[in-house]
C-alpha cells in the first residue's frame, strides 16, 4: 500500500474540487481527505494500491467542469492506515 500527498495549484477552490475528488477516491477505492489551503491550494491525501493512485492523480489533472488544474505536486510514501475518504 501507498501514500500520495499532492498540492494542487490553480482555480481549484469554490468548483467542487474537493467532492470530485472524493467521488473519484471512492470509486477507487481508496483512504484519505481533501483540504482546501489558505493559500488557494487543495491538499490531497490518499492512500491505496499504487495502480489506483496513479488513476487518482491523472482524475486530479483534470478536475471537474469550472476547475483549471496548474500544477500537481505529488509526494509519494508509505500508506499510514487511513480509512474512509473525507473533505475538510
Amino acid at each position: 500500500m501507498f501514500r500520495i500527498t499532492v498540492l494542487v495549484s490553480g482555480q481549484v477552490q469554490g468548483v467542487g474540487y474537493r467532492y470530485f475528488t472524493r467521488k473519484k477516491a471512492f470509486e477507487l477505492g481508496l483512504s484519505g481527505y481533501a483540504e482546501n489551503l489558505a493559500d488557494g491550494r487543495v491538499e490531497v491525501v490518499a492512500e491505496g494500491e499504487k495502480a489506483d493512485l496513479e488513476h487518482l492523480i491523472h482524475h486530479l489533472r483534470q478536475g471537474p467542469r469550472g476547475a483549471r488544474v496548474e500544477h500537481l505536486d505529488v509526494q509519494w510514501s508509505e500508506a499510514t492506515g487511513l480509512k474512509g475518504f473525507q473533505t475538510y
